[in-house]
């Protein structure tokens, strides 16, 4: 399996597995996660999980939205993080983001009533470049080529409606 692979979706480290109820923590509702604490490399409450964010075409997640900073979500700054970004530590019961709490204050954030087109590919990719992270949308082409190895697009794999893609 190839390091690209590995690394779809959010680590997961502790001993959840073992003592979970339930079907955590591989595999989760998202509401359970609503609220997690996300903590950063230097150990710092840096928000909170408020919203995760599918890409639909997909099915995979892309972004967890934390809310950082303010007091009972006002004055509150709003962050789009990568899910690969995170790791999901089941013994403590949080998220942790490979990033230093000063790092994260300086992160390009956006505020409740004004979110970015997280579909706009150009902001995406500076997101995710900010976070030291590849684009999961190059990822995912990067493992079909991989699958087929031959360079070549999966048949059906276009986005064209005339091949069976939905544009919106």
């Amino acid at each position: 399996m190839s390091n690209q692979t590995q690394t779809q979706g959010a680590h997961i480290v502790g001993k959840g597995r073992a003592t979970a109820e339930g079907p955590g923590p591989d595999v989760m509702a998202a509401a359970t996660l609503d609220g997690d604490t996300v903590l950063s490399s230097d150990g710092e409450d840096i928000g909170k999980v408020k919203d995760i964010m599918l890409a639909v075409a997909s099915g995979r997640i892309a972004y967890v939205v934390l809310s950082s900073g303010g007091f009972l979500g006002i004055g509150d700054k709003l962050l789009a993080i990568p899910w690969s970004a995170l790791t999901l530590d089941t013994q403590r019961k949080c998220f942790v983001l490979n990033m230093t709490a000063e790092r994260v204050k300086n992160a390009p954030g956006f505020d409740k009533d004004h979110w970015p087109s997280m579909a706009d590919q150009t902001w995406a990719t500076s997101v995710h470049q900010y976070y030291g992270i590849e684009p999961y949308w190059g990822r995912e082409r990067y493992n079909r080529l991989d699958e087929l190895g031959t360079g070549e697009s999966l048949p059906g794999s276009s986005d064209a409606p005339e091949s069976g893609g939905v544009k919106l």
